[in-house]
């Protein structure tokens, strides 16, 4: 079933605005500790806490106003409950700085099965959004399985070797403005296998 359309601020907002309010409340609240029935929380485990159920709730209007959820947000809302509650349960934070390495690689080997088979999973995601012949499909789902698997390994490298403030900085805006400037890039690709639209 097709997507029902809804104001895009309003879209945005649903998808956006829960990082952007995780952001927020980590600036807010860091380098503070709070004791909860006996046991200590960094701030960073405490943000992520209320960050589940507003993800989830952004999520469940998404769907309620649109009448649609795309596998990537599906799989998304899941990892940060999973990975999210893991980090409050066990207050360990490391669980939730995986989630993105473990969201790029699973949908980087997805499209990969995909091209082993010799199909594009990206066209049926994204066909609506850019009309492309099945070469262009092609060469474009290759770039953005390199792409998934290289942003992986650098959240990896990340939050393995650099503070937990760098980490929600690059998380919040180092891998948004490195898929941005993917696509941007892209643009030869999409002037030569583009498929003209009838007006």
């Amino acid at each position: 079933m097709a997507a029902k359309q809804i104001n895009p601020f309003l879209k945005s907002a649903l998808e956006i605005g829960p990082i952007l309010v995780f952001f927020a409340a980590y600036l807010l609240l860091k380098d503070r500790v709070f004791t909860i029935a006996g046991t200590e929380y960094q701030s960073f485990i405490l943000v992520t806490a209320g960050f589940i159920p507003l993800i989830l709730a952004c999520t469940a209007a998404l769907w309620k106003l649109t009448g649609h959820l795309s596998p990537m947000q599906i799989v998304t809302a899941v990892l940060i409950v999973v990975f999210g509650g893991l980090s409050v349960w066990l207050n360990d934070e490391r669980f939730f700085k995986m989630k993105p390495t473990l969201i790029y690689l699973l949908f980087g080997s997805a499209l990969g099965i995909g091209l082993l088979r010799g199909e594009s999973y990206l066209r049926s995601v994204m066909e609506g959004l850019m009309p492309l012949k099945r070469e262009g499909w092609m060469i474009l789902t290759r770039r953005v399985t390199a792409l998934f698997f290289g942003l992986a390994v650098l959240n990896e490298a990340i939050w393995r070797t650099m503070s937990t403030e760098t980490w929600v900085y690059f998380k919040t805006f180092g891998l948004t403005a490195a898929i941005f400037v993917f696509f941007m890039t892209q643009s030869g690709l999409f002037k030569r296998y583009g498929l003209e639209q009838p007006d």
